[in-house]
């Protein structure tokens, strides 16, 4: 069955369960003519008569769907003072439903999504099922693998970034950049201009990133040492101090302290390359657990999370303030209090 039967379909049998409405007519576009709908439902309830004109979708994505509602609002305008836009798609995220309701806009989707009024008809109904197509293409933007590219964005969001100058920098292929870049641009995230990619709504793509964070892929190790306080900080200071690039990195709380000082945590957090792990190891004397630990580390299985740093004085080097947030808003409801206060601290956009 084709989409725009399908829609039809829908929206038919939605109007149909409502007996005080009754359905009189319902018109196609005719094949090759243009006329910014797909299809007319005619309609009478409470001795008035009414003309959905419905555009159908297949791509339910806030730019596609600010285009269709565009097209939409200029065609009721020239119709008929009682004409009520509906744009029907499989599925209208929150930020795509949104844009219909602010736009005076009816929506129907195939999960269930439904907003449709007019006259003194109201149905709106919201579901949280999300198609597991639509979750698959999520959830890839976010793979470990792009997030390279995100963290580059989201470090420097009014930056114009050519993509062989954002494949470079992010060490990811012109491909791979190429998908991101419309996936962002898809869900208004992001746009282009003629001197490149750069993002449009910056807290819009890190709430997404954070709802489906995953952990940077490696080893996690939780180990005891003797230090305590200022002692274990400044022996662990020393040790980064040795090294000419980031390889020891303090990370979740502890870089917190020093980025948006919000809870302490009973650990110090750090992400460290092999050579620095072993290098912690030793100089922190650190053991197996015989109780609690109070020391976890990370060994990434890429640099990213180790490049992507700030600094403060000489020697202390701490996640960037976009990492630090996503490991914080994974780690329980304390982490996701201290993720909120970095973020107003430290992740404030125009």
């Amino acid at each position: 069955m084709k989409i725009e039967e399908k829609a039809k379909n829908e929206l038919v049998a939605l109007l149909s369960a409502i007996d005080a409405v009754q359905i009189t007519g319902i018109e196609q576009e005719p094949t090759g003519v243009d006329r910014g709908v797909d299809f007319l439902i005619d309609l009478e309830h409470a001795r008035k008569k009414y003309h959905l004109a419905c555009e159908v979708k297949s791509n339910g994505q806030p730019r596609h769907i600010r285009n269709a509602i565009f097209q939409l609002n200029h065609f009721v305008r020239n119709y008929s003072n009682t004409a009520y836009p509906v744009i029907i798609a499989p599925y209208l995220s929150q930020r795509s439903q949104d844009l219909c309701r602010a736009d005076g806009c009816g929506y129907v989707d195939f999960v269930g999504n439904v907003h449709v009024k007019f006259g003194s008809v109201y149905i709106d109904r919201k579901t949280d099922e999300t198609p597991k197509s639509d979750q698959r293409s999520l959830r890839s933007i976010f793979k470990p693998k792009a997030a390279n590219i995100l963290r580059n964005l989201l470090n420097d969001p009014e930056r114009r970034w050519r993509v062989a100058e954002l494949s470079e920098t992010a060490n990811a292929s012109v491909g791979h950049v190429s998908e991101v870049g419309q996936a962002l641009r898809e869900r208004e995230w992001a746009a282009q201009s003629k001197n490149g990619l750069y993002l449009t709504d910056p807290d819009g793509l890190l709430d997404a990133w954070s709802q489906e964070y995953e952990q940077p892929d490696g080893e996690r190790v939780e180990l005891y040492t003797h230090l305590h306080g200022s002692a274990l900080i400044n022996t662990i200071e020393e040790l980064m101090a040795d090294y000419p690039e980031p390889k020891i990195v303090f990370g979740s709380y502890t870089a917190a302290d020093w980025l948006g000082p919000y809870a302490r945590a009973g650990k110090t957090y750090l992400y460290a390359d092999e050579r620095g792990l072993g290098a912690l190891q030793e100089r922190l004397n650190l053991q197996q657990p015989l109780k609690g630990p109070n020391i976890e580390i990370c060994v990434p299985n890429e640099d990213g999370v180790l490049n992507d740093v700030e600094r403060f004085g000489e020697h202390v080097i701490c996640t960037s303030a976009v990492q630090t947030y996503l490991d914080l808003t994974n780690s329980g409801e304390r982490g996701r209090e201290a993720a909120e206060h970095l973020r107003k601290a430290k992740l404030q956009w125009q």
